[in-house]
């Protein structure tokens, strides 16, 4: 068998979509992306297919080495997450071409479902409290939400109130039994970040994500130091290198690969060994669509700390389309219980409408994240 194709498209609402072809008919999805630069990684998945076309499909490490080995220059966000598309849809390809789950072929799984949670609110969180208690009423068992806006190096004590009083409001609508986690996102620079990791403890949050950016995780020591609420990061980190010195400073409890971002399937099951070797737990990142869902899922399924799952359904970034638009069968990501059943089905276990993928891809998108600034005119991180 041989890889004869490789096909992308760009659709709604900023996502990228990979097809990966054979001579023998087996077809394999990925969804190689970076959110607002998915043209950027579509012409690092062609450079890439330079490598793939006339080779075998299963023989995946060797061709992730090659993928990420063959050039000099190697890693970041554009080249890992060209890489993590291909290699889902290579696992893809491999499940079927075994007829068992992704899983099966990892080792097999170690859990029947995994917990999963459900964003509330926007960029900029408001009325938050009724949102929480909406999608609590839905079943699910854990919720996230962005904590704060624009937040400078030094800031005033009147948005840490407002963050507070956001988050207590979620507390009193939802309970005490209610996985809350409070995404920084970036926005936070370390003096107030420590301010709000230990304002916020009263509320036993089920973590705090990138309380800094991840050029900053030195700075997590002091952040840790202020607070017992669990630390989660990972998101912007893109290979098991890159993970390796958070792991050795011992300052992180979550860590947060992204299945589209961070080298795939391939990579990111070596970083959740690793993160189990130090007694870490893992919640892969997925704010996507349903490819990238369902590659988290053969990870979650065979990761014994892996504790909870990201997923997109409704989530604010998802205009005019949403995660189950693009599948055949709805089903496979019902969610009963807050939790959501492993996929059965062969490869990673979705099947793709590739007639509406064709219709939606001549629309496209060209997505961009917000611009921000703070009063005296400075960039804002977003």
């Amino acid at each position: 068998m041989k890889i004869t194709k490789l096909t992308t498209f760009v659709v709604p609402p900023r996502w990228l979509f990979l097809k990966v072809e054979t001579d023998e008919g087996l077809i394999g999805w990925g969804e190689p992306v970076i959110e607002g630069r998915a043209e950027t990684v579509k012409a690092a998945v062609h450079e890439l297919e330079d490598y793939l076309i006339g080779k075998n499909p299963l023989h995946i490490e060797d061709h992730w080495n090659v993928m990420y080995r063959g050039g000099f220059y190697r890693g970041g966000p554009i080249h890992m997450s060209a890489i993590a598309g291909i290699d889902q849809a290579l696992w893809d390809i491999k499940g079927k071409y075994y007829d068992a789950p992704v899983y099966e072929l990892m080792g097999g799984a170690c859990r029947d479902s995994i917990k999963v949670y459900s964003w509330i609110g926007g960029d900029r969180p408001s009325d938050v409290g009724l949102a929480a208690k909406e999608v609590v009423d839905k079943g699910f068992r854990a919720i996230k939400m962005n904590g704060t806006e624009e937040m400078q190096y030094i800031d005033s004590y009147a948005k840490i109130d407002q963050v507070v009083e956001r988050v207590a409001a979620v507390r009193e609508a939802v309970g005490p039994d209610i996985g809350i986690g409070i995404d920084f996102h970036g926005r936070v620079h370390k003096p107030m970040a420590k301010v709000l990791a230990k304002e916020l403890e009263p509320y036993r949050l089920m973590f705090i994500e990138e309380p800094v950016l991840p050029e900053h995780n030195e700075a997590l020591r002091d952040i840790a130091n202020h607070t017992a609420t669990p630390i989660a990061t990972g998101e912007r980190m893109y290979s098991r290198w890159d993970f390796k010195p958070l792991f050795e400073d011992g300052y992180v409890d979550i860590i947060q690969p992204d299945l589209s971002h961070a080298g795939g399937i391939t990579e990111v099951k070596k970083i959740a060994s690793m993160a189990e070797a130090y007694d870490v737990a893992v919640a892969p990142h997925c704010p996507l669509g349903p490819i990238a869902l369902a590659a988290c899922l053969q990870v979650d399924a065979t990761s014994h700390n892996a504790f909870i799952q990201e997923q997109s359904l409704g989530i604010h970034y998802n205009k005019g389309n949403d995660l189950l638009d693009y599948i055949q069968d709805r089903s496979v990501f019902d969610y009963q219980n807050g939790h959501v059943a492993l996929p059965k089905q062969p490869g990673l276990g979705i099947s793709i409408n590739e007639e509406y993928v064709k219709e939606k891809a001549e629309q496209g998108h060209r997505w961009r994240n917000p611009i921000w600034r703070h009063e005296d005119g400075t960039f804002a991180e977003w």
